[in-house]
This record gives structure tokens, sequence and C-alpha cells, in this order.
């Protein structure tokens, strides 16, 4: 049963960022009526970005919450 309970907690947020990711492309399109072909590109490097801040702060002692609010902006 905790298997289960994960993999639904896991689909729920990749179902979440895939919705976040097609609002974003839904939002530039309806705004200039263009599409973006570089809004891919901009997401992975605000991926990157936290994910390199996370990793750098990762041996600081911190709690997983407060790496996450410090790397997001």
């Amino acid at each position: 049963m905790e298997i289960f309970l994960q993999q639904i907690i896991n689909g729920l947020v990749l179902g979440s960022m895939y919705a976040l990711v097609a609002l974003g492309y839904t939002m530039v399109y309806g705004i200039i009526n263009l599409i973006n072909f570089a809004h891919g590109e901009v997401l992975m490097v605000g991926a990157l970005t936290s994910w390199t801040v996370v990793g750098a702060l990762a041996g600081s002692g911190l709690p997983g919450w407060a790496l996450l609010l410090i790397s997001l902006p």
C-alpha cells in the first residue's frame, strides 16, 4: 500500500509539472500569437540552476524545505 501511495504522489507531482509547462505555452501563445520554441530551454536552465544550488547547499545542514525555498527564486 505504501508503494501505491508513493506512485499516486509521484503521478500528481509529474502531472502538475506538465500542467505548468502547458500553461506557460498557452499564455505565451495567447498573448503574442507565436509559438516560443525557446520555452523548453528556459525551463531547463531554471531546473539546472535550482538543482545546482540545492547540490551546493546540501552539505550545509539545512533542511530540505529550506533548500527548496533558497533555490526557487
